[in-house]
C-alpha cells in the first residue's frame, strides 16, 4: 500500500501570515493554484490554509488571518493513502497539508488520489457515490441570480438545463473569472498587480463575479456555460470516473441515466470513495 510520502507534493507553495487577501490571490495566480497552506512567517508553523472559496465567501474581508479555515485537518507522511482518500470523502476538503516533527513537508490532493484510482479495478460505479443535492441552473436566467444561488448553496458547479429540462451545459466557478477582466483598476481592486495573470481561469472563481456591479444585467449563464459537457453514466466505474476528471482537469461531472436524464454529481472527493471501499464514509 502507498503511503502519502509517495504521493505528495514535497516543500509546497505557501503564503505567509501576518499578510492580505492579495499576497493569496498574488501566489495563487502566479502559481496557477485554487489553495494554499498559511504559515507564520516568523517560524513557519503551519496556521491554516486558503482558498479560492474562502476568499469569495469573505470578499469584503483583507486580513488573511480572519478569511483563511484555522485548525485544519492535516496527516503525516507515514499515513497509508486510504487514510488520506477517507479524509477528503468524510471531510469534503481539497488540501491535506503533511505534517513531520510539526513542520510542513508536503501537501495532498484529490487529484494525487484520482491517479491511483484510474489505475485500480473497481465495482464501484457513480451512482453509488452521488451524495450531495444537485442545484441545476437554467440557461437564460441571469447570471447574477445564478452566482448567488451557487454562493448560498456552496456548490462549485451546476448543470445548466434548457426549457425542457434538458442537460445542455454546465456553470462552475473557474468559467465565472472572464478573460475580458483585464482592466487594471478593477484588477487591482482583485489584488492582482499584473492584469496580464487574468486570464488563469481557474484561480479566481466567483470572487471577481460575485459583487453585483460587475455582472450586466443582461448576462444570462448561457454567456458563461461549458456547452455539451462531458457527463458519465450512472453505471460509470469510478476509475473511469477518475480519468476523465484527470484528462479534463474537472472536479465534477454531471451523471446521467438510462434515458439521458440528470440523475446528480459526483465530485472528486466522491471519487475517492473507491480507495476507502465505502460509499458513506
Amino acid at each position: 500500500m502507498k503511503t502519502v510520502a509517495d504521493i505528495m507534493t514535497t516543500a509546497p507553495i505557501v503564503v505567509e501570515v501576518p499578510g492580505s487577501r492579495s499576497d493569496a490571490i498574488n501566489m495563487m495566480v502566479r502559481n496557477k493554484l485554487t489553495g494554499l497552506p498559511v504559515v507564520r512567517a516568523s517560524d513557519g508553523k503551519l496556521m491554516g490554509i486558503v482558498s479560492r472559496r474562502d476568499i469569495f465567501r469573505k470578499f469584503d474581508e483583507d486580513q488573511l488571518s480572519l478569511i483563511m479555515k484555522k485548525d485544519c485537518i492535516t496527516i503525516t507522511p507515514d499515513n497509508n493513502i486510504v487514510d488520506a482518500a477517507r479524509i477528503f470523502a468524510s471531510k469534503r476538503i481539497h488540501r491535506l497539508p503533511v505534517i513531520e516533527d510539526g513542520r510542513l513537508v508536503g501537501i495532498v490532493t484529490p487529484t494525487d488520489l484520482l491517479k491511483e484510482i484510474a489505475e485500480m479495478k473497481t465495482t464501484m460505479t457513480a451512482e453509488e457515490v452521488i451524495r450531495t443535492t444537485c442545484v441545476t441552473a437554467y440557461e437564460g436566467e441571469p447570471l447574477a441570480y445564478t452566482v448567488a444561488a451557487m454562493r448560498i448553496s456552496d456548490v462549485p458547479a451546476v448543470p445548466v438545463l434548457d426549457i425542457r429540462g434538458k442537460l445542455i451545459g454546465i456553470l462552475t466557478d473557474r468559467d465565472l473569472f472572464s478573460d475580458q477582466t483585464v482592466d487594471a483598476e478593477a484588477m487591482m481592486r482583485l489584488g492582482i498587480k499584473d492584469s496580464e495573470l487574468a486570464g488563469y481561469r481557474n484561480v479566481l472563481p466567483l470572487f471577481y463575479a460575485a459583487t453585483d456591479k460587475y455582472i450586466s444585467d443582461d448576462t444570462t449563464v448561457r454567456d458563461y456555460m461549458i456547452k455539451s459537457p462531458k457527463t458519465v453514466f450512472k453505471k460509470t466505474p469510478l476509475n473511469d470516473a477518475a480519468r476523465i476528471m484527470i484528462q479534463n482537469d474537472f472536479g465534477q461531472l454531471p451523471v446521467h441515466g438510462t434515458k439521458d436524464e440528470l440523475i446528480g454529481m459526483i465530485y472528486d472527493v466522491d471519487v475517492l470513495c473507491a480507495l476507502t471501499g465505502n460509499s458513506n464514509e
